[in-house]
């Protein structure tokens, strides 16, 4: 759908003017049942009757926030994953009247139990077992028919690239045919889920309308990033940073900052519409991405230049301008790697930048691999029939995601080299890690192994605890700089520092 094609701020205020107001679950389409609130009450706490649309209302906004709370409006979360669940248990938190939707009908019927797949979530369990015990969440798997009896549906589906490292938008664009097919005048559809800008416009809105039948002026749709980490979840959409918020017009911008700042506690950021919120999201990743890319490169060269990048990054750090990150053995996960071709892909200007960094992260497995072949080198032996050590699997420490990490192009390239190769990982089940092709290998087994040497791509804490004195003298390769092996015999490098035994 093209922007110019969109009415006017002037048109949708005239259109919206007595505002839109669900009466009971019969999905009204004809304006002529969408009218003002007759049955206002100063003195009430809005906890009865009818369901409330938010879009277009013409309630005063405390009434439209008091009917948030009181659960007259409903709300549907569609996708219950790592951050899905979590949100819908901090929406069901602050209102009485939210539906997690979910297509995996085990997830959907554990929730309704009160029970959580997402694990190593502080805080998730007992607010999901709460919130289904008070009857404030529950689950379904038809997300047509969630989205029959909601006002706000809010989409926190998975936006991955794909083999050819381009946009996929099929699971997002599933959803939104679901939603559409319960979608009704004054809803309002909250996208959370990262995508290239413009696609709330232009996909998201263009979708909606067509496969409803509703008119693109008749329900709102804003962008509103989840800015979240696995591990901080619910203390993050409670309220760690701003939620951003940017609808494809003002009305859509408004309703949506109503909602969040009942769950954030850190309020909103209104920016100017939906594709500017798509931006900033994309472009707080694209920013990590490069800058780790700028520090991996520093540390190629002072690792020629045989000093600690650490100290220089840090003391450069110093100035109030400079923000070096630090260096390691690659960048994981589902959110950092994809962004960046959010933005190579589907525009005219060259990312010439973008697809540089990318380039130096994806080759650090390869830099580590290279260390290790070179120390072997050093004592007149070859790679080829060692025994190596790989300690950590998920792409963050304490995460339980494997998506884009370092430890598949490190474990295809040492088995290519001719080396055994052990793995172990305190998260993962042992099926788990021989996906990989590793052999799996406890902590307390690892050092009667015959191991030749380590390279450590995640910094679980666990590995703090490993017996390092039981090895015989390792090549070490730390990738995280995150070991102290003071005391030992091991040789160890570090990427973000060098030599240090």
């Amino acid at each position: 759908m093209n922007v110019d094609d969109l009415p006017s701020d002037l048109e949708r205020r005239d259109e919206h003017e007595h505002g839109q107001e669900r009466h009971g679950h019969e999905r009204e389409r004809d304006g002529d049942h969408a009218g003002v609130d007759t049955d206002f009450n100063p003195d009430s706490d809005d906890s009865d009757g009818e369901p409330v649309s938010l879009y277009g209302s013409s309630l005063a906004p405390e009434r439209q926030r008091r009917a948030f709370r009181n659960g007259r409006v409903p709300i549907a979360v569609y996708g219950l994953g790592k951050m899905g669940l979590p949100l819908a248990a901090v929406y069901a938190e602050t209102t009485t009247n939210t539906v997690g939707v979910d297509v995996s009908t085990a997830v959907v019927e554990a929730v309704n139990r009160g029970e959580t797949h997402v694990v190593r979530e502080p805080d998730l369990d007992a607010l999901v077992e709460a919130a289904v015990a008070e009857g404030r969440l529950s689950a379904r798997a038809d997300p047509a028919a969630a989205a029959a009896d909601a006002s706000v549906h809010v989409i926190i589906v998975p936006t991955p690239i794909h083999a050819d490292s381009t946009p996929d938008l099929s699971v997002l664009r599933e959803v939104c045919a679901d939603v559409a097919a319960g979608l009704a005048p004054g809803d309002l559809v909250c996208v959370e889920c990262t995508v290239p800008p413009k696609t709330c416009r232009e996909v998201v809105l263009a979708l909606l309308a067509d496969e409803s039948g509703l008119s693109n002026t008749e329900f709102g749709v804003a962008f509103c990033p989840e800015r979240t980490s696995s591990g901080r979840a619910i203390a993050d959409i409670r309220g760690a940073y701003p939620k951003v918020v940017g609808g494809v017009d003002p009305e859509s911008s408004r309703a949506a900052a109503l909602v969040y700042d009942e769950i954030n506690s850190q309020g909103t950021i209104e920016v100017s519409d939906a594709t500017t919120a798509e931006a900033v999201k994309v472009f707080e990743g694209v920013y990590r991405d490069v800058n780790i890319a700028l520090a991996n490169e520093l540390a190629r060269f002072t690792d020629e230049l045989g000093i600690d990048v650490s100290e220089a990054i840090d003391v450069a750090n110093t100035l109030p301008f400079c923000d070096i990150h630090t260096p390691g053995i690659g960048v994981g996960g589902h959110c950092i790697p994809y962004y960046p071709y959010f933005l190579i892909h589907g525009f005219e200007t060259d990312a010439p930048l973008l697809r540089t960094a990318r380039d130096v992260n994806d080759s650090m497995p390869g830099f580590a691999l290279a260390k290790l072949r070179e120390e072997f080198d050093a004592e007149g032996e070859a790679l080829r029939g060692k025994t190596v050590l790989v300690c950590g699997l998920t792409y963050r420490s304490g995460v339980n995601e494997t998506a884009a990490t370092p430890a598949g192009p490190l474990i295809d390239g040492l088995r290519e080299a001719g080396a055994a190769v052990l793995a172990t990982d305190p998260i993962l089940a042992n099926e788990e890690i021989a996906a990989f092709g590793a052999d799996p290998v406890t902590l307390d087994a690892a050092p009667d192994q015959g191991v030749d040497a380590a390279v450590l791509v995640t910094a679980h804490e666990e590995f703090d605890a490993l017996a390092w004195d039981a090895f015989d003298p390792l090549i070490v390769i730390d990738g995280r700089d995150a070991l102290d092996l003071a005391g030992t015999n091991h040789r160890v490098y570090t990427i973000a520092g060098g030599y240090s035994s």
